[in-house]
């Protein structure tokens, strides 16, 4: 009897291994979300997981609790709340018209900036809002990449001059400088995460950081239309100078 069941038993099992015949899951009926149920009821979780880009992530946002979403949401009104130029990434306040003491001096619509794009001024600085774009758009495409690499990355920025009533070069004579005009900035450091320096006076011929600066150097022209630094003359040895006074032949950049 035994080899009669055993064969039996061969015989049974070869018949199972037959094509499977079975219904496939199918889509419930008139769902358009690519839930698939099996025939048994079941929710079939592989082909939930393929479409929503796994089990879990699919249901990440349930385990967000509700002091993250809350203290998520405060930051975005915050930020919103800082905001000027209408640009989240660019942190102050509008102090509106700012009179010259002299003809040619003073800035319509001005702003005062504390940070731009995560990074601080040294000095909360007054400027028009063509001036604070250009200032953001250098930060992100140049002096952030720039220095990422070093000492954790740029933290703050050292402010040597903003807005003030003068002309150029401090001289008494001669054109008003874009200072006057709130057009202009002058950067004498950068401070990075770790709390060092890179000075433009120090920092311009030091092996060290000479490759940033010089990339923050050029870069900068372009987004603005004025850039001197150390090779311009002895008035810039120690401090960049960027200001946005545009020219017929392009920017001016030494």
């Amino acid at each position: 009897m035994r080899p009669l069941a055993l064969i039996l038993c061969c015989v049974a099992t070869l018949s199972c291994a037959g094509p499977d015949s079975s219904e496939r899951p199918q889509a419930r009926p008139g769902s358009d979300t690519g839930v698939v149920i099996d025939p048994d009821g079941t929710i079939d979780r592989s082909a939930l997981e393929r479409d929503s880009g796994g089990f879990m992530s699919s249901l990440r946002p349930i385990f967000r609790s509700p002091k993250a979403v809350r203290e998520a949401r405060q930051q975005q009104q915050l930020l919103a709340a800082g905001a000027v130029c209408g640009d989240v990434s660019i942190q102050g306040e509008a102090i509106g018209r700012v009179p010259g003491r002299v003809a040619g001096c003073g800035v319509d619509n001005a702003v005062r900036i504390s940070s731009i794009s995560g990074v601080s001024l040294s000095t909360r600085s007054v400027m028009d809002c063509n001036t604070a774009r250009a200032l953001r758009t250098w930060v992100d495409k140049s002096a952030k990449p720039a220095l990422s690499g070093k000492g954790g990355g740029l933290r703050e920025i050292k402010v040597a001059a903003h807005y003030a009533c003068r002309r150029r070069n401090n001289a008494k004579t001669g054109k008003i400088s874009e200072h006057g005009k709130g057009r202009a900035i002058d950067i004498s450091a950068f401070r990075l995460a770790d709390g060092s320096d890179i000075t433009v006076l120090r920092g311009w011929n030091a092996r060290g950081s000479s490759k940033a600066l010089r990339r923050m150097h050029r870069d900068a022209c372009g987004p603005f239309g004025t850039v001197l630094g150390p090779k311009a003359n002895r008035f810039h040895l120690d401090h960049f100078h960027f200001d946005t006074a545009r020219y017929r032949s392009g920017s001016y950049c030494r």
